[in-house]
């Protein structure tokens, strides 16, 4: 996992730092430096503006400008808001504020020309906790930060206006960081194989899910399931679903419209993990019988959709009597109804902040997944895009991260593998028109091997 870390936690690493703030600010000026020097192409008539600030983030773009110089680059540095010079410009080179200072207006009176931007740390403007940013932000066609990254850089807008983002390692530990970026090879490392003498009861995964016209998001939430590795399924459905539109593999059997908890939970002990919410509905008895099933579920479980609906401001109370890991999947308007307000700017101690109420893991989605544990330690899944936003991928998340419960992987990260495999699924997807059931055939095809990133 990539490591991220605060702007505050940042600035508590450099206090701890073995070599003086002079050798930092020398080594990532020459960091700067190597990577203008790769974006230009080459160094001979090159034009390179330089916007230096006050700060140490200034400093940074003065060594680095020192640094370019002394390879025959043609380097101007100006201050922050001051006019850039005339003629043509091959590269703009952001080190105006960093991350610990949000712009109030734009860093630069009259336009880049087009030439592409290397911001230093973040682009200046944005903040480096939250990625919110202030009016007239440069964009960047490349971010450099050091050490580690930094939450601005992986929230919208922060993720967008930051371009490609790469990591220099200037000699500072960050064991002390407590969020990662989930890649690839973690999922890979996560995933258990299958042993030779598996049998389906092992991985055996219960869903409860679906209500009158909303089968669809019971079907899509079981398929996911399977496709995501459990052996078994079990759907418990409302009474008259019959099988039509459900997938051929799953085990239906019924349970009443209302007050169907002790249905719900016949011979749930066999299971190895279950979900509870996907188009559950919201009868008037649906608080009652998600309080009974959770009480009454000894398994892992997966609380999705109409589910966390049902609980709303009482699931802090109704989570922490549970005996087995519970991961809740909210979005933000679910996240709402849970806490009393959304989310807010500060995505990461959102999520850490329920998760920490609760006991549960919180997967809070959005164009960045955070996933936090009741200890405060975060993974985020930057992998989907906006073909995510259609109905029924939901559920398809709530089946993957129940499968993998299934399969024995930990909460924490089984609900961070779960976001990213259906977020990398999106994205083998058409690039229009992409529809939540398109996941079910794509999910297997892009579980990663140990060398994927």
């Amino acid at each position: 996992m990539i490591p991220v870390v605060t702007p505050a936690e940042m600035a508590a690493i450099d206090a701890v730092a073995p070599e003086p703030f002079e050798v930092l600010v020398e080594r990532a000026g020459a960091a700067v430096a190597r990577r203008a020097r790769a974006l230009l192409g080459g160094t001979y008539g090159r034009r390179v503006v330089v916007i230096a600030g006050r700060g140490h983030n200034g400093d940074d773009g003065r060594v680095a400008a020192r640094r370019l110089a002394a390879i025959g680059v043609k380097v101007r540095v100006v201050a922050p808001g001051e006019p850039l010079p005339s003629g043509d410009i091959d590269l703009v080179v952001d080190a105006a504020y960093g991350t610990g200072y949000v712009a109030r207006g734009p860093l630069v009176d009259v336009p880049t020309g087009g030439a592409p931007v290397l911001a230093v740390d973040i682009p200046s403007g944005v903040c480096g906790l939250t990625g919110v940013a202030s009016e007239g932000t440069l964009a960047a066609t490349e971010t450099i930060t050091f050490a580690a990254l930094k939450p601005g850089l992986l929230l919208h807008p922060g993720r967008s206006l930051a371009g490609r983002v790469v990591v220099a390692d200037i000699g500072l530990s960050t064991t002390s960081a407590r969020a990662f970026v989930v890649t690839g090879d973690d999922v890979a490392a996560w995933l258990p194989t299958r042993p030779v003498d598996a049998h389906k009861w092992r991985t055996a995964c219960l869903v409860v899910a679906g209500a009158p016209g909303m089968v669809g998001a019971a079907a899509l939430c079981t398929a996911a399931a399977f496709r995501a590795g459990a052996g078994y399924v079990r759907l418990v459905a409302p009474e008259g679903t019959g099988s039509h539109g459900l997938p051929l593999e799953a085990v239906v059997t019924s349970r009443p419209v209302e007050r169907w908890a002790a249905d719900a939970l016949h011979d749930v002990d066999r299971f190895a993990a279950a979900v509870i919410g996907p188009g559950l509905g919201r009868a008037a008895t649906a608080r009652a019988d998600v309080v009974a099933f959770l009480a009454g579920c000894p398994v892992p479980a997966v609380v999705d959709g109409d589910a966390l609906a049902a609980l709303g401001p009482d699931v802090a109370e109704v989570v922490r009597r549970r005996v087995a890991p519970t991961v809740l999947t909210p979005h933000d308007g679910e996240f709402a109804a849970l806490t009393g307000g959304p989310p807010g700017a500060d995505r990461l101690e959102a999520a850490r902040s329920l998760a920490a109420e609760t006991g549960a893991v919180v997967l809070l989605k959005g164009p960045t997944t955070v996933v936090a544990a009741p200890d405060g330690s975060v993974a985020l899944s930057l992998r989907g895009d906006e073909r995510l936003a259609t109905a029924g991928t939901g559920d398809v998340l709530a089946g993957v991260c129940g499968a993998l419960l299934a399969r024995g992987v930990e909460a924490c990260r089984a609900a961070a593998a779960a976001a990213w495999l259906h977020g990398a699924a999106a994205e083998a997807g058409p690039p229009a028109g992409l529809v939540a059931s398109d996941l079910l055939d794509l999910l297997p095809t892009v579980v990663p091997t140990r060398s994927a990133t």
